[in-house]
């Protein structure tokens, strides 16, 4: 599937700010490590999702010896920031679909180190007690829906997607740029007060815990079937760094195990590295096996 210039001209433009900003952090980074094993630079998109599996991985990695440094980026950076050797890896490559225009672009400068979740799903959401079941039904509900779709960050290939959907059904509502963040804000308080609302969505997701929704029948399949998160490294970790390599390999979890943290990660004041470490400390055998100990 193809996107539109406008996105990949968003693409090179959020590529570069990000950048920038990323490559002077880094710099400041190495310099302040002091380590055995060496340091090791996980980028990743700040959903919840990522920002739970990016710290596990960051804390399971600690418990093997190695200094660890996370930065969040736009998914266009993210990418980029591996394929040009700015960062080791990331555990946030959604396939075949999602990052599907990323992958095809980059995949000479990357190395797929494999899986790390299966059984995931995107599409439109929208509170159960909204009365449509299909994309195709959206129209007759725009007014309702202040005829809008609201999204996440512009450089993911979740909105690239949506914007497809919009065009193919011809819709007549606005897809609407945000974050993870603000579409949960937006979410909370149309549910808070049973209004409607039509969201991007994607599973595992704490908001499926939290709050009955249902996704939207995609019955021209723009959204693709049951997609995998792939661990993504630079060309030359592995051989730089093989120990580390092969523990990132290694690593897969369900999407259970990734909404039992994502739901520690909501409460109040609670700091996503400390969930990270505390659910470590309760899976010892999991541990065992990542660290092949």
């Amino acid at each position: 599937m193809q996107h539109t210039n406008p996105f990949w001209r968003s693409f090179r433009r959020l590529t570069i700010t990000a950048l920038t900003g990323f490559s002077l952090m880094v710099g400041t980074q190495a310099m302040a490590a002091d380590d055995s094993k060496g340091t090791v630079h996980l980028a990743y998109v700040e959903w919840s999702s990522e920002v739970a599996s990016t710290n596990v991985a960051r804390a399971l990695l600690e418990k093997a010896g190695f200094d660890v440094k996370t930065s969040a980026l736009s998914a266009a950076a993210m990418w980029q920031a591996v394929a040009s050797g700015d960062a080791d890896a990331t555990l946030a490559a959604w396939l075949p679909t999602t990052h599907k225009d990323y992958y095809e672009r980059l995949q000479d400068d990357i190395v797929d180190a494999g899986i790390n979740l299966d059984g995931t799903k995107l599409g439109l959401a929208v509170p159960t007690y909204v009365e449509i079941d299909s994309i195709t039904e959206l129209n007759d509900v725009a007014d309702s829906l202040n005829n809008e779709i609201i999204g996440i960050d512009p450089g993911a290939g979740l909105q690239g997607l949506t914007e497809d959907v919009v065009e193919e059904y011809d819709l007549s509502l606005r897809l609407r740029d945000g974050s993870d963040a603000t579409m949960t804000a937006a979410l909370s308080n149309a549910v808070l007060n049973d209004e409607p609302i039509v969201v991007t969505a994607w599973t595992p997701h704490w908001k499926f815990a939290r709050w009955d929704l249902k996704y939207l029948d995609d019955p021209q399949n723009i959204y693709g079937g049951a997609e995998q998160i792939h661990t993504i490294t630079r060309k030359g970790f592995q051989e730089d760094m093989p120990e580390a390599y092969a523990i990132l390999e290694r690593f897969e979890w369900t999407p259970a195990d990734m909404e039992e943290v994502m739901l520690l990660n909501e409460e109040p004041g609670s700091d996503p590295y400390e969930n990270a470490k505390k659910w470590l400390d309760q899976n010892e055998e999991r541990v065992k096996a990542w660290l092949a100990k």
